[in-house]
């Protein structure tokens, strides 16, 4: 069960650094970040999902055509924006979407050539495009505050942390499923996690992320037991019976958010899509489902945005009356 989102993500994953001018971070958080800064005096760890929600009831936009831009290669990036899209669609807008690396999206985000994106993770992800252009841009919230880099394992499996995998390794066939050689999980995992857990028995098969779903497919389908590096958001954890191992040492770093972010003038003249945003939460569960019923190949495999994003909503009714009323971060 291979996306071609994922497919197109493994060549992201090769970057091996943030460069504004380069090819844009990685949704598996793999990026080399030795080089990230703080992302100005903002505590961006600090942020609740749905913070600052309310009725939108009495908020009304006089433009009507709004535009998002989504990152290149990164799942929620296509989840978050083809979910508003849906909702303000219903509701008369025109909704234009472009797909662009980090650097060029927040470009056109503060120039006016485009109006809202939905996936900046901070507090290190996109901290230097923040550094760069945040006076440029206003912040709409963060919408999902579980973005983290993990090893995970078959539920039913036997570990239940990191380093059980050390004396339990004969459990997993003493193998460790990674991604692509230049990711920054497959960095973390080998410079932080092997060495903090004495994992250094293990075979650590670095590959690709195709390779390492498919195996993930087929050790869960055959009932045996699997443990692969990982990362949340991600499809996989709806698609598969996995969970992630606890990592007591904090060897794989601290989780993320991912905020939404528009240029200065599009905050002022879609007050009402601002608000959308605001409201926007999504936990690990609803997520998975939405990103598994896009692009994983059982499903709509990443041909056909829109209409998986609708019978995803046909599945959660209840979904975008409690968004429009700010009601989402209380369920």
């Amino acid at each position: 069960m291979i996306s071609t989102r994922s497919t197109r993500l493994g060549a992201i994953l090769t970057c091996a650094a943030l460069a504004l001018s380069a090819c844009g971070a990685s949704n598996s958080g793999g990026e080399d970040n030795d080089n990230a800064q703080g992302s100005g005096d903002k505590d961006w760890s600090n942020c609740t999902p749905g913070e600052g929600s309310k009725d939108t009831a009495e908020v009304t936009d006089d433009d009507k055509d709004v535009s998002f831009v989504m990152f290149n290669g990164w799942d929620e990036s296509y989840a978050t924006t083809y979910l508003i899209k849906n909702v303000l669609e219903e509701d008369g807008y025109t909704v234009e979407t472009q797909e662009l690396d980090a650097g060029p999206a927040y470009t056109g985000l503060t120039k006016g050539d485009v109006d809202f994106v939905t996936d900046t993770w901070l507090p290190l992800t996109h901290a230097s495009y923040l550094e760069q252009f945040g006076d440029k841009m206003v912040d709409h919230g963060c919408w999902y505050d579980n973005a983290k880099l993990t090893i995970a394992v078959n539920e039913d499996s036997p570990a239940k942390t990191i380093g059980d995998l050390k004396d339990m390794g004969d459990e997993y066939n003493n193998t460790l499923y990674g991604i692509e050689a230049g990711a920054g999980l497959t960095k973390t995992t080998k410079e932080a996690a092997i060495p903090d857990y004495e994992l250094d028995e293990l075979d650590y098969k670095i590959s690709s992320t195709p390779a390492m779903l498919a195996q993930l497919q087929k050790s869960t389908d055959a009932d045996e037991n699997v443990a692969v590096t990982l990362w949340r958001p991600h499809w996989a954890y709806d698609a598969f019976p996995v969970r992630d191992l606890e990592d007591p040492k904090g060897a794989m770093g601290e989780a993320e958010r991912i905020f939404s972010f528009s240029g200065k003038d599009a905050a002022e003249e879609h007050p009402y899509v601002s608000q959308l945003l605001q409201n926007l939460v999504l936990d690990d569960d609803h997520l998975a489902s939405l990103e598994n019923l896009m692009f994983s190949d059982d499903n709509y495999g990443g041909d056909n945005h829109e209409k998986a994003v609708a019978e995803w909503l046909e599945d959660n009714p209840d979904f975008v009356d409690q968004w429009k009323k700010g009601k989402l971060a209380e369920s």
